[in-house]
């Protein structure tokens, strides 16, 4: 399996000397447990408790037992004898267990330096709402998602031009490929499952079996989290016909043209959220920091994965057959694939996507996303053309302090000097899709 850019943040927080244990978050089958399994490579001992697999191994932390001794019972439950050096605990699908979540505090204060624990769940994020003594302040988190782009040339083994992406050098000899492998990324999407069988047969349509069993590990979690009979329909509705409805504004109320009212669309939606299997993406009004969300405002919805909008909403033929991107699904795929490039910019399980509005009787105008770096909100629109279409974008640049915008689009590099309507000059960051990844680096460059 290839190396994913979240053990850089493994590798961190075991370096850290105050270090506590670490909850891994993130939708199911993101690649959390073999992230963990690649990792342990760097420890002498490594103990591994599936509690959905072996539901015995919760038994262990039944018992009232200091931390040493509880040690000695989990080496022996692994079958393993203790080597000299350091040892990684990992707990997978540790949301069965309130009393092992519970437990996780006394691996923080009992300060073995040599221990290091880690945790994951694909549903542990429903945990939180309920009354358990869950370890505040005593526990850290990191969240796990779908991979990126230049995880997926990483995979396919394009290592070379990884190594350019990552160094902001694609010449224009080489754009027109890097921009049909991010078109083949776009197609198949993050899921690490996919990528691996991509990489393995080349075969599209032998992918669908796998997103399939997907859509249905996540209809069959249902009964996990849902808190009442109603919620379960509801939720299963979403995921039967919300996902055409990626990268577009919503209205909870009789959404999808359902019988449910915003209550309980909104309740099954936050319970999704929970999951990391899609995002409410509310707008705001900001165009300086902080940038604060306007829940009073429809929402934007995108979800985990373009590789499973593609299968669950039928796009695939269109996605496949675009010569551009942009053109497909009216450009809702292209908003999608963006929104998940730069949600990985940060691993903070806070990490959320804005869009700007500004909704006036004299005028309306709407920004895909806005991105806040250092002290500046940057806009990022997505769309081809001339600068002169970009009303929206330039409305916004005629509010804020500084002169950096970004366009992302199928075409090369380039920057170009505009000026707004009323008379603003700022450079426009025209960003091919496949540096989307590396905003933030192309932003060090050119927004001084």
């Amino acid at each position: 399996m290839f190396e994913r850019n979240v053990i850089v943040e493994l590798e961190k927080w075991a370096t850290k000397i105050n270090r506590k244990p670490l909850i891994l978050r993130g939708s199911r089958q993101v690649g959390k447990t073999t992230l963990v399994d690649n990792f342990s490579g760097n420890f002498e001992n490594y103990l591994y408790l599936n509690f959905e697999k072996k539901a015995s191994a919760m038994t262990l932390f039944e018992k009232e037992l200091e931390i040493d001794d509880l040690l000695a019972e989990i080496f022996l439950f692994c079958g393993k004898e203790k080597q000299e050096g350091k040892t990684l605990l990992f707990i997978d699908e540790i949301q069965n267990s309130k009393t092992a979540i519970t437990k996780l505090r006394y691996f923080y204060e009992a300060k073995i330096p040599d221990l290091y624990v880690i945790a994951a769940g694909s549903l542990l994020e429903t945990m939180l709402s309920k009354k358990i003594s869950f370890p505040v302040g005593r526990v850290e988190y990191l969240a796990v998602r779908p991979c990126t782009f230049n995880e997926f040339l990483r995979a396919i083994g394009e290592r070379v031009l990884e190594k350019a992406l990552l160094d902001c050098r694609i010449s224009e000899a080489m754009h027109g490929k890097t921009m049909g492998l991010f078109n083949t990324f776009t197609l198949i999407g993050g899921m690490p499952e996919v990528i691996a069988d991509y990489v393995e047969n080349k075969d599209f349509v032998g992918l669908n079996s796998i997103y399939e069993s997907l859509l249905t590990s996540y209809k069959d979690d249902v009964e996990k989290y849902a808190k009442s009979e109603t919620m379960s329909q509801v939720i299963r509705y979403i995921l039967r016909a919300g996902w055409k409805f990626a990268a577009q504004r919503i209205t909870l109320g009789g959404f999808a043209d359902s019988p449910y009212k915003a209550r309980e669309i909104g309740e099954a939606f936050r319970t999704l959220e929970k999951t990391f299997i899609l995002e409410l993406c509310y707008p705001t009004t900001d165009s300086l920091v902080p940038v604060t969300q306007d829940l009073k405002r429809s929402p934007k919805l995108l979800w985990l994965d373009c590789g499973m909008v593609n299968y669950a909403a039928n796009l695939q033929k269109e996605v496949f057959g675009a010569k551009d991107i942009i053109d497909a699904y009216r450009g809702k795929i292209a908003e999608q694939i963006v929104a998940q490039e730069l949600l990985a910019l940060d691993s903070r399980v806070s990490n959320q996507r804005n869009f700007w509005v500004r909704e006036k009787s004299t005028s309306q105008a709407e920004v895909d996303f806005v991105l806040q770096y250092e002290s500046k909100v940057i806009p990022v629109e997505i769309k081809s053309g001339h600068n002169a279409k970009l009303k929206s974008l330039h409305l916004f640049m005629d509010e804020v302090p500084h002169n950096i915008a970004v366009r992302v689009w199928s075409q090369p590099f380039s920057v170009d000097e505009v000026m707004t309507q009323k008379g603003k000059k700022f450079r426009l960051i025209n960003l091919p899709f496949y540096y989307v990844g590396i905003l933030e680096k192309v932003l060090g460059k050119y927004a001084v």
